[in-house]
């Protein structure tokens, strides 16, 4: 295989060094400047209107900024300028993603297909529609078409990747490449399929789409990223880099073997993530096995030439510096073709080939400066740094406006839509920049890149200034998806914080102080009361008790003591109880031996009955809030512990029976969900809540308190019990009846994310901040104990 792969990458640099000399004599000869120029008037005419006085005020008043994700779309759409919006965005991925020419009349048909159907979701009332990057979003996605599996599969494995992403590397950048790289995957799989498919067929194809696509795209964090960071020392880079280029060579990846370097955990995991990767691929494309491999080697070679280039080195020739650009912009997209095994086209291989050196360009510019910082050699950091000494190189930025002239003209032979876009995209990346860097440092930007013909570079800065809807969606979803992730991030680590905090400050509460009676049968109690609270509890109940009452109501921290207190102590007394041998007979819990273990069951049992009434004494001592609202507390609190030994009742009673799916949902809410529940109406009542309020919250606690209880069954079969606390496999042992054993492991991670979606869309019905509840939401099913 190595000569055949050497071979490939040969003819590729051949047909870049041909590309490249031809445009280098456009360069040469100035000849784009003249065709662009009536380019650029036409697209004038059409993309910038003349504003009379007023109207020219009272139609800018109101923009808002358009990084701003929901307030943009809305005011598009008021303007009426949402659907040209849309069709120029869609086109454009039409053209750079798929590789399609945008006068066949298949693919016009297509895209406003497409936008038709995007526009209807981005104007749905917001109550209506779950966030577009949502876990939720993304499984009912999966659940109309069928693939519910597949995208559990995919967000259990995008969960593991963002936790593996090294500090040192921007976690977020990595997990957008890599969800960017799914959809551009799945884009591909979709236009291939014929309309009248088979709904099998379809979620055949779906599936290892998204597959095909996470394993394409896992080579970005892990392979490209990586070796851009600083993670890696020099010697393991090497290394590293010796790896993979054994696997494409060999159509196998190598042992790993053992790691020198600093990093070997981190390799470790990567390098057993990018096998099973590697392997999928490879096994899903017998027939175009090779074409995979050929274009996977020029991609990686051409990283690897760009990769090691020293920006100190000032005799770098123009075609050391822009083969290799060219070879990796096409490889890039070329190779999704491979991964799918789509069948030959060459209209698109070529188109593609010659679109990618426009899109990285493009990327250079934008990131010019942090790639100067850096020190990576780009066309532009080199023209930087050397133009003042190299009189022979080539400017960039004339090459992309002459690649511009390229793909328009010679390309996509001169087509109005196709000319109208790629400009508008042009045009919209400068003011970008501009905004991106500010005037002063643009102007001087500009002052060294301007084209050499002064009149042509005062008609793009005369566009840069007057172009007003030249923004484009795709940019506008990549930002709002980096703010998305980077806030999740941030509220994900304030949720854990939070818990952290809020615990240790309930955890010095919860002890009970002895009395002096001298009594022999207290004290005992007491005692196994303590040892039981002593242990690791994650104290879920009070903590989202205090939240509620604290940042959704505004409570006094110090007045709800008694309340959190006692949401603890009946829960603990639960556990005793259903510890115990005539229940389902415990050995472990909270990672120490259960009570009836360590004391005996007489005593067990009685700290149980002892907790539950101390929960009831905590309740009434709740002396700053209106007398009214603690007896209707108690009240609700009896009936929930009422309720909850029915659930308990149902759980003994149906042991050796095989209940309905509803039999035990009641059973779960009964048994967990109306724990949850007492977390959020505790505080409510306090507060004097709206009852309308209190029954989104119970609907919320409902569909909550089964998806924990469908994950604790998931963790009986699947966890581990240093992590757990408690022993493994208890359900099957009781011959307990659980989501597992009645829907199997698969059904059940289905139902628990159908619960997990419910419970975040009855969220949009409660009027007070939510962020807690959803990263508990989270939480609850992605824990591991």
């Amino acid at each position: 295989m190595n000569e055949e792969l050497i071979t490939s990458y040969r003819l590729a640099e051949q047909k870049a060094a041909y590309y490249f000399n031809l445009l280098s004599e456009q360069i040469t000869d100035k000849s784009y400047i003249p065709v662009l120029t009536k380019d650029i008037k036409t697209w004038k005419q059409n993309n910038i209107r003349q504003y009379r006085f007023l109207s020219f005020f009272s139609g800018r008043k109101g923009k808002p900024d358009s990084r701003d994700y929901q307030n943009y779309i809305q005011w598009l759409n008021y303007t009426g300028k949402l659907d040209n919006y849309l069709d120029r965005s869609i086109s454009y991925i039409f053209m750079r993603d798929l590789g399609k020419a945008l006068d066949s009349p298949r693919t016009k048909e297509r895209i406003q297909r497409t936008v038709a159907s995007l526009k209807n979701y981005l104007t749905k009332n917001p109550r209506e529609k779950t966030e577009i990057f949502s876990m939720a979003s993304l499984y009912r996605i999966g659940q109309k078409e069928g693939i519910e599996s597949t995208i559990i599969w995919l967000m259990q494995k995008l969960k593991t990747v963002s936790s593996n992403i090294p500090k040192e590397m921007d976690a977020e950048q990595a997990q957008r490449k890599l969800i960017k790289i799914i959809g551009g995957v799945m884009m591909h799989v979709m236009e291939d399929m014929e309309d009248e498919i088979l709904s099998q067929e379809r979620m055949k194809k779906l599936d290892e789409g998204i597959r095909l696509g996470y394993s394409y795209g896992l080579t970005y964090p892990f392979i490209d990223d990586l070796l851009d960071s600083t993670v890696l020392s020099a010697k393991e880079k090497g290394q590293y880099s010796d790896l993979m280029r054994a696997a494409i060579m060999t159509g196998s990846v190598p042992e790993l073997g053992e790691w020198s370097g600093s990093n070997a955990d981190l390799i470790r995991f990567i390098h057993s993530e990018l096998r099973d990767a590697f392997e999928y691929i490879k096994n899903h494309q017998p027939e175009r096995r090779n074409n995979f491999f050929e274009q996977a080697y020029v991609f990686f070679y051409s990283q690897e030439v760009d990769r090691i280039k020293d920006l100190s080195n000032e005799n770098y020739t123009n075609e050391e510096i822009y083969i290799p650009v060219i070879l990796k912009s096409s490889s890039s997209r070329l190779i999704v073709r491979s991964v799918i095994s789509a069948p030959i086209d060459e209209g698109f291989d070529n188109r593609t080939f010659f679109y990618g050196i426009y899109n990285q360009l493009a990327d250079d510019f934008a990131d010019m400066f942090d790639d100067m910082k850096s020190g990576s050699v780009t066309p532009y950091t080199y023209y930087l740094k050397y133009h003042d000494k190299r009189a022979d190189l080539i400017n960039p930025f004339e090459l992309y406006w002459t690649v511009i002239s390229n793909l328009i003209h010679n390309v996509y032979e001169s087509d109005k839509k196709t000319c109208e876009i790629i400009l508008g995209r042009a045009i919209n990346g400068l003011k970008r920049f501009k905004e991106k860097v500010g005037t002063e440092k643009y102007k001087e930007v500009m002052t060294l890149f301007a084209p050499a013909n002064p009149k042509f570079n005062k008609i793009i800065q005369r566009m840069v200034r007057k172009a007003d809807d030249v923004d484009f969606f795709d940019k506008l979803l990549r930002d709002h998806m980096i703010t998305m992730l980077k806030n999740e991030r941030r509220e994900q680590e304030d949720f854990l914080d939070k818990i952290e905090a809020v615990r240790n400050e309930i955890n010095d509460v919860l002890p009970i102080t002895k009395t002096n009676l001298g009594s022999l049968i207290e004290e005992p109690i007491v005692e196994a009361a303590n040892y039981s609270l002593e242990g690791d509890g994650k104290r879920l109940r009070p903590i989202t008790a205090w939240v509620i009452g604290v940042e959704a109501y505004g409570l006094e921290s110090s007045a709800i003591v008694p309340m959190l207190k006692s949401l603890e102590y009946a829960h603990t007394g639960s556990l005793i109880f259903d510890d115990l041998p005539a229940q389902d007979n415990a050995a472990i819990r909270r990672g120490r031996p259960t009570v009836h273990e360590v004391y005996n069951v007489a005593i067990a049992e009685l700290t149980g009955l002892f907790l539950t009434h101390k929960a009831v004494e905590e309740q009434a001592s709740l002396d700053t809030f209106e007398p009214k609202a603690v007896l209707q507390l108690i009240q609700y609190s009896a009936q929930v512990t009422v309720d909850m030994c029915r659930g308990q009742a149902m759980d003994l009673g149906s042991k050796g029976k095989q209940l309905t799916l509803e039999q035990l949902n009641m059973m779960s809410f009964y048994k967990t969900g109306l724990a949850f529940e007492a977390s959020l109406i505790m505080p409510a009542i306090l507060a004097g809540a709206k009852e309308s309020e209190m029954q989104a919250l119970k609907k919320f606690a409902y569909h909550a308190g089964i998806a924990f209880q469908i994950k604790d069954d998931l963790l009986d079969v699947e966890g581990d019990l240093e992590l757990l606390g408690k022993s493994v496999g208890k359900d099957a042992e009781n011959n307990n009846s659980t989501f597992v054993s009645i829907l199997g492991s698969a059904d059940a991670k289905k139902a628990m994310w159908e619960h997990y979606c419910f419970a975040l869309e009855v969220l949009q019905e409660v009027p007070r901040n939510t962020a807690f509840l959803k990263h508990l939401l989270n939480y609850i099913v992605n824990r591991e104990h």
